[in-house]
């Protein structure tokens, strides 16, 4: 058995309901490096760095690694810089560098363990010694509602002062702030458990009964055998090489190809349908056998059971345009938003698929931009469309919005969700590189809209969500 499989029978194994506690550290446990390292070259790459905070930074820095320092005044020196800075910005700003940095450095697996815990109704806790707008978004995409963390000094007027306001939770001050957690809770911490990488949380792991090192560094390796402490190592996300750079150029090249090929086709065919339909399934194969990327497909049936349709899509990532072209292959078209209109790559796609844009800061023209997709539906063309509306930055589902389902209810024509599982892992949210591996696609049987009403459709979305959260909880075939 693998770390994760033993990790989630220790949990199913243990007492259900609130009393226990599932404590995780969150740089090097959760996330594969350190969240303080992207916010700061996020700020960097901003230009909210000053030259003085760099060289302190860069000293600091230095400190830690060669005169053992802790991480104490390096924090102080990024808390200081903050100064001024409101919640609401701060909350932007921490969401931003989440999006696009954070997001892609969680442990997959360390995501199968905070799920686990939910399902037994454990107490979910992260603890770290970092501050809460660098956990918030993590812990709120997580479903995690308790954080133990460095807390920042706000003033009366809602802006941080650029002092701390509690101690640094770091060693045995990371300890004391989970022990009156518990205590303030009712956790049972014989029966609670405790997750965590480095040896600086030799004192927090001591105070469960469940402890597990968890990709430790030598440190706490060394305690956790002395302790006979299990230790895990998970999988991390998925680094980008050079090779994956090449085969992602040579992915996007052949898509392009195909889709000038494709073009010139419909041009001397006189039909754009036609060529949209060569782009969509030879350009869409040829791109995903470039980038080394395998479909696993359970119900592909359903793709053909009942066209004219409204295909749902969780969206990830640009990798899901390939997707859909090789599963739905011909006769369909999409709904972008209106910056992809011009967009180099998207947009010859776009004009071939006769694809509807929607400017999402103008409801009137959306809703005027849906006009045309509802004719092709009633004409004989499905669509393909996102119901979250954006690109998710992980594998947590958004929420759905109305206007996928008042297309398919207008039109008369039934909605297929077609559920990705890993598409992100394969090529995050906001990245031009596509990694190998095998994709996996769920596509559900068509939902007849016809009986719908606006009076019961939030019920009816809900419903539908709620099939892609069981499907992606519940693999179809999986053991």
């Amino acid at each position: 058995m693998s770390d994760i499989d033993w990790l989630l029978a220790r949990i199913e194994d243990s007492a259900e309901g609130p009393g226990v506690a599932a404590f995780f550290d969150f740089d090097g446990t959760l996330i594969d490096g350190y969240s303080a390292s992207a916010f700061f070259k996020h700020r960097l790459r901003t230009g909210d760095i000053g030259f003085q905070e760099l060289l302190r930074t860069v000293a600091e820095g230095l400190n830690i690694e060669r005169r053992g320092h802790d991480v104490s005044e390096l924090m102080r020196i990024g808390v200081a810089a903050q100064a001024g800075r409101s919640l609401d910005d701060m909350r932007r700003y921490s969401r931003e560098i989440f999006d696009k940095r954070i997001a892609e450095m969680m442990y997959p697996e360390a995501r199968d363990l905070i799920a686990a815990h939910h399902r037994m109704g454990h107490t979910v806790v992260i603890a770290s010694s970092a501050t809460e707008p660098q956990i918030k978004p993590a812990a709120d995409d997580l479903g995690v509602r308790h954080i133990i963390c460095t807390q920042m000094e706000v003033d009366e007027d809602g802006g941080y002062t650029g002092a701390l306001s509690s101690p640094i939770r770091w060693g045995s001050e990371k300890a004391a702030a989970v022990a009156e957690f518990a205590d303030a809770h009712g956790n049972d911490l014989d029966a609670s458990f405790a997750y965590a990488n480095g040896a600086e949380d030799v004192d927090f792991l001591k105070l469960v009964g469940l402890p597990c090192a968890v990709n430790p560094d030598v440190g706490l390796a060394e305690s956790a055998a002395e302790h006979d402490w299990p230790s895990a190592h998970l999988v991390p996300p998925v680094k980008t090489t050079l090779v994956d750079v090449f085969r992602s150029g040579a992915a996007i090249g052949a898509f392009s190809g195909s889709v000038l090929a494709a073009a010139g086709f419909g041009l001397v065919n006189g039909s754009r349908t036609w060529g949209a339909n060569l782009a969509a399934s030879v350009g869409s194969d040829l791109s995903l056998a470039a980038a080394g990327v395998k479909l696993n497909i359970v119900g592909e049936e359903n793709v053909w059971a009942e066209r004219p349709a409204v295909f749902l899509f969780n969206h990830q990532s640009q990798l899901d345009v390939f997707v859909l072209g090789a599963v739905l292959r011909k006769d369909f078209t999409g709904v972008a938003k209106k910056s992809l209109e011009k967009d180099p790559f998207f947009g010859p796609v776009g004009w071939m698929a006769d694809v509807a844009y929607i400017d999402r800061s103008n409801t009137t023209k959306a809703r005027e931009a849906l006009e045309p997709v509802v004719s092709a539906l009633r004409g004989g063309r499905s669509i393909a469309i996102a119901p979250e509306g954006t690109r998710s930055p992980t594998p947590r589902l958004l929420p759905f919005k109305k206007g996928p389902f008042h297309i398919a209810m207008q039109a008369g024509v039934p909605v297929v969700p077609v559920v990705m599982r890993n598409c992100g892992e394969l090529m995050a949210a906001h990245s031009y590189v596509i990694h190998p591996g095998v994709l996996d696609v769920a596509v559900l049987p068509p939902i007849p809209t016809q009986d719908w009403t606006t009076a019961d459709l939030d019920r009816r979305i809900a419903d539908v969500r709620q099939l892609y959260l069981d499907t992606l909880a519940h693999w179809p075939g999986a053991a």
